[in-house]
């Protein structure tokens, strides 16, 4: 483990994350009467419904909200994907029309982390059987923050093992970590033992996705693949809900890894109001004049 953070040392400063958080900013408040990247941004969103109090019947209604999008609104292309607890993977599975959205569902103890790995695995396998095929998982917090780092890669990689072709995001709860060094170090690790992608927030926790874990996981991204070729995608979560927010982290995005990371294959927003908003935004832009839709 210390010859793979050797390998990528931390070496980004206050005043660096600061720059470029208000370059992101500045460039934002640009774009934010763009509707063709207002477009982009709802095309990179993983609609999420993580409720305590979530049914197969409302998951029902929320997929079938998704399916009749375009009959409503055909003015926005589809969502990347939807998110919900790992026991409605079946209805994904049977109830989404476009094979195109991604059928992702929280996993391996959500949102805590805090339980056997054995579980983590058998539940991890067992969504994908019914038909998931993107799994968010927690990496173990307190085990990297005891800096039992080898244990979080371990696990993370376990978990990877049992997924077949299905993509991974591991989520850092970031807002738990303590520095900027400590987001770089699990970004780090969650990269070099599978993740598909890293995700800053389960959004269960406060600070959610903030724009500076986001500065930094997304050099270390950059790093990681001038070392390996590999691209890592990004996903911030976690409280985004205004296309000002999201066209922020559209442009860290873009500023630092450039915009072939601009897609839904590399860029995510897990989010559930934003896209409400961004409806009423691009249509306001379109039309002339404010009206709120409150379509989700």
């Amino acid at each position: 483990m210390d010859g793979l953070l050797d390998q990528y040392p931390f070496d980004l400063s206050d005043e660096q994350i600061h720059k470029g958080i208000e370059a992101a900013k500045d460039e934002a408040s640009k774009l934010k009467s763009d509707k063709e990247i207002l477009k982009q941004l709802f095309n990179c969103i993983d609609l999420t419904s993580l409720n305590t109090e979530d049914s197969s019947d409302d998951i029902r209604d929320f997929v079938d909200k998704v399916n009749d999008l375009h009959e409503h609104f055909d003015f926005v292309p589809q969502v990347a994907a939807m998110c919900v607890h790992s026991v409605f993977s079946s209805v994904l599975k049977s109830g989404l029309k476009d094979a195109t959205i991604g059928r992702a569902v929280v996993s391996a103890g959500f949102p805590s982390s805090q339980t056997y790995l054995d579980v983590k695995k058998l539940e991890t396998q067992r969504a994908i059987d019914f038909g998931a095929n993107e799994i968010d998982i927690v990496m173990s917090v307190g085990e990297f923050m005891e800096g039992n780092y080898e244990f979080v890669g371990e696990e993370i990689n376990a978990i990877k093992g049992v997924m077949g072709d299905a993509h991974l995001k591991v989520i850092l709860e970031s807002g738990a970590l303590k520095s900027a060094q400590e987001i770089w170090i699990a970004s780090v690790i969650a990269m070099d033992y599978g993740a598909d992608f890293i995700k800053t927030s389960t959004g269960k926790q406060q600070p959610a996705a903030t724009f500076e874990a986001a500065f930094v996981m997304l050099n270390a991204i950059k790093k990681y693949h001038q070392a390996t070729g590999k691209k890592i995608g990004f996903k911030p979560a976690g409280g985004i809900s205004t296309a000002e927010d999201a066209l922020v982290y559209y442009c860290l995005v873009k500023q630092i890894c450039g915009d072939e990371w601009l897609n839904n294959k590399l860029f995510r927003i897990g989010a559930s109001r934003l896209a409400n908003n961004l409806l009423s935004d691009v249509a306001e832009i379109e039309n002339g004049y404010r009206k709120e839709i409150k379509y989700f």
